[in-house]
């Protein structure tokens, strides 16, 4: 993973982890480097967010639990170069993400793709909340009929659920609050490719912090932990 790297994994890993994790700079974490007797550039650090993010969440997908078959799906406003774009998020019953998608529109494909993401890796939910969003109704019903059109496995599927409630969707807005919590001091990302790439890093750092790796569940690991076995 780390091969050919001029620094020692043990510093990628520090500073990747750091930055998905706190609300530190790139600046802030040249600096702290600096102090430890570390000179490297903060576009080098960059990189290696760039680089490692999307490789560590694979690699935590993999051993991830499994979730419930309660869903509560939301999206939420994200910046890149001052306009709003989405980040389409779900969580089951017990507050644990199931999956996220983050879309430059807020449409009827946008909430589709979404779907078509999360039931092809999680499988069918029992039943999936909603706000009052007619559009993400409508991407359920639509990808819940393909879904049990295309199944072959001769069961009699039945149909998801979907409960429109903003009152019982708080717990998803909740959720919302830790992934923006972290991005706020970034004030807005440069472009959509590197918003894509440093969000699933921060949605993993999340999903560690709630224990949801299969390794996780009888030992309260800390986030270093978690990310030396994933880098193993």
């Amino acid at each position: 993973m780390f091969k050919g790297r001029h620094f020692d994994r043990s510093v990628i890993l520090l500073c990747v982890r750091w930055y998905l994790a706190y609300g530190l700079s790139l600046r802030n974490l040249e600096e702290m480097m600096a102090e430890r007797g570390i000179s490297v550039d903060h576009a080098t650090i960059q990189r290696w967010v760039v680089r490692y993010s999307p490789e560590l969440l694979e690699r935590f997908n993999r051993r991830k639990r499994v979730v419930t078959g309660r869903w509560h799906m939301d999206e939420t406003y994200i910046k890149v170069r001052g306009r709003w774009m989405y980040l389409y998020r779900a969580v089951d019953s017990n507050g644990d993400t199931v999956e996220f998608w983050f879309s430059e529109k807020r449409n009827l494909a946008a909430a589709k793709r979404f779907l078509r993401k999360a039931l092809k890796r999680h499988g069918r939910p029992e039943r999936i909340v909603i706000d009052g969003s007619q559009t993400n109704r409508e991407a359920i019903l639509v990808c819940d009929t393909i879904d049990r059109l295309q199944d072959r496995s001769r069961r009699q599927l039945k149909p998801i659920r979907v409960r429109q409630s903003a009152y019982l969707n708080n717990r998803i807005e909740q959720d919302h609050r830790a992934i923006k919590r972290r991005i706020r001091p970034m004030l807005g990302f440069k472009s959509m490719a590197s918003a894509r790439v440093i969000l699933s890093g921060v949605e993993m750092v999340h999903m560690m912090r709630k224990g949801q790796a299969k390794y996780a569940c009888r030992s309260r690991l800390s986030l270093a932990e978690q990310f030396n076995i994933l880098a193993a």
